[in-house]
């Protein structure tokens, strides 16, 4: 149980300063062992604003590694956020590393047009 008190911990000290706004909202990523998750969140009204996960169907249908899935997922909230006339967003890590599928997400984001 340490390792998920310890998370949670760092989530804690990461929010105290990171928050979202309509205009420049927070990429919030969750990661479980066989999916990730990644969302557009205004914490101003507290309301998700766009969300993609390795779980829509167009991403879970590719049979590649969670690494270039997580990289699909960043893309996919990046084209969904331009899409509603947003640039700019703060990264959030939750708690994770920022390394591996956590850091694909934010790559695929840039690359969709996203800027943090």
């Amino acid at each position: 149980m340490g390792k998920l008190i310890q998370r949670q911990k760092i989530r804690y000290r990461i929010r105290k300063k990171i928050a979202g706004t309509a205009v420049k909202p927070r990429l919030s990523v969750f990661r479980s062992n066989a999916e990730i998750y990644a969302q557009l969140i205004d914490d101003d009204n507290g309301v998700t604003i766009v969300a993609a996960s390795s779980r829509d169907k167009d991403i879970a249908a590719q049979k590649v590694t969670k690494i270039e899935k997580s990289k699909m997922v960043g893309a996919a909230v990046a084209k969904k956020a331009l899409a509603l006339g947003l640039t700019n967003c703060v990264f959030d890590r939750g708690g994770n590393l920022y390394h591996g599928r956590v850091k694909s997400v934010a790559d695929g984001a840039r690359e969709g047009g996203l800027v943090f």
